[in-house]
């Protein structure tokens, strides 16, 4: 679904990314892993059309989407949950879901908002809360909805669970899981504990330096004696 091609991206004059390939698989999670400063969420964001891309390309169904602007993106059927500044803190959780419809017509929209609060009931009792009440896990729930509200064909998520609390981490993790296993969706996720996302994941990306040091199997970059323990830290 989403074909990378020797990408070489980064922020104007800083390179970040070094001819990157990957193949993003279609219904599954794929997992991108790696050391602090890898690039690992500028690849997200060269997907997203957020990078200065110097050459190589990102295809989606075959689309080509070096050069789009994100919104352009977006309406092709790809969300992206940055790590920060997610949702409209100073809006209550049924505005924030409003606020993420504006391209579905009102009776469309007000399907999708109770379809979306089902699927996280635990947001379902803030509906009238400020979402900047909530709790950094409950704003990464809310913020999930609202991508699901546009009915994104691919979900990229940027360290979903940073600086939750292990019992919310968890949670977020099962959504991602529950998303691929009931939704068939494709998943993109960059995740700071890296077990934890290789132990949901289906297929793997290791950068280091910029540049993929090993693709393949979840289970297989965590069984890895070398890499796991090399670049993740990992036993």
């Amino acid at each position: 679904m989403i074909v990378v091609q020797n990408l070489n991206a980064g922020y104007r004059r800083l390179q970040v990314l070094f001819d990157v390939s990957a193949s993003f698989q279609v219904g599954k999670i794929n997992v991108i892993v790696g050391p602090n400063g890898s690039g690992k969420s500028t690849l997200l964001k060269s997907i997203f059309g957020l990078t200065s891309v110097y050459s190589g390309s990102v295809k989606f169904n075959g689309v080509e989407l070096t050069g789009r602007p994100p919104h352009d993106i977006a309406r092709l059927g790809i969300a992206y949950l940055p790590q920060l500044n997610k949702v409209f803190e100073n809006l209550t959780v049924e505005e924030n879901l409003l606020m993420a419809g504006y391209t579905l017509n009102k009776s469309r929209l007000l399907e999708k908002i109770e379809e979306v609060i089902e699927i996280f009931p635990i947001i379902k009792k803030y509906r009238k809360t400020k979402t900047g009440l909530l709790s950094g896990g409950e704003r990464q729930m809310v913020a999930t909805a609202m991508a699901l509200i546009r009915e994104p064909k691919v979900m990229m998520f940027d360290e979903p669970t940073s600086e939750l609390a292990p019992k919310m981490a968890k949670s977020v993790l099962e959504k991602i899981v529950e998303l691929r296993d009931k939704m068939k969706m494709t998943i993109i996720l960059v995740e700071q504990n890296a077990k934890k996302a290789l132990e949901i994941g289906d297929r793997s990306y290791l950068l280091v330096g910029g540049r993929v040091a090993f693709e393949g199997g979840c289970r297989e970059l965590l069984s890895h004696p070398q890499l796991s323990t090399l670049y993740l830290g990992l036993r």
